[in-house]
């Protein structure tokens, strides 16, 4: 019976060894992220700002059959101006919102249903404008009616 000889393989050795950290590297990255945390972290007596106040216009577009409609232009203009400030669309509810500048104003908001097209195909036209009265940083909910 003859044996078979054992063969052994060898593997060749690495073309690079990683060289070892110098000690001075960690308290670099140490300080690096000390400098950022000092200059990211706001000053003694120092505020975060506040955000600004505002008042909200809120409202849905109801249709001649009582229901939201939704994808219909809302303008909005203060009493005394003619031309529209604001122009928003009524989401997939109906509903639209818009903020305004706080204090004692009124504002007239109305649909403006040119090019518009119901689902159904049929034109829609717009109902009455309608006057907000805003007093300070509320929320003001209003409806427009299409006929």
């Amino acid at each position: 019976m003859t044996r078979k000889k054992t063969k052994t393989a060898t593997t060749p050795e690495p073309a690079f060894s990683p060289a070892p950290i110098p000690p001075v590297l960690p308290r670099l990255v140490f300080a690096f992220f000390a400098i950022v945390l000092m200059i990211s972290t706001p000053l003694q007596g120092r505020q975060p700002p506040q955000p600004k106040d505002y008042a909200l216009i809120f409202g849905t577009v109801w249709g001649p059959d009582d229901r939201p409609v939704c994808g219909v232009k809302v303008r909005i203009r203060k009493a005394g101006e003619k031309k529209a400030r604001w122009e928003v669309y009524s989401n997939r509810l109906g509903e639209f919102e818009q903020r305004v500048p706080v204090g004692k104003q009124e504002y007239i908001v109305w649909a403006d249903t040119k090019g518009y097209k119901s689902a159904d195909g049929k034109h829609l036209q717009a109902g009455p404008e309608v006057t907000v009265h805003i007093e300070n940083n509320e929320r003001a909910d209003t409806g427009l009616h299409l006929k």
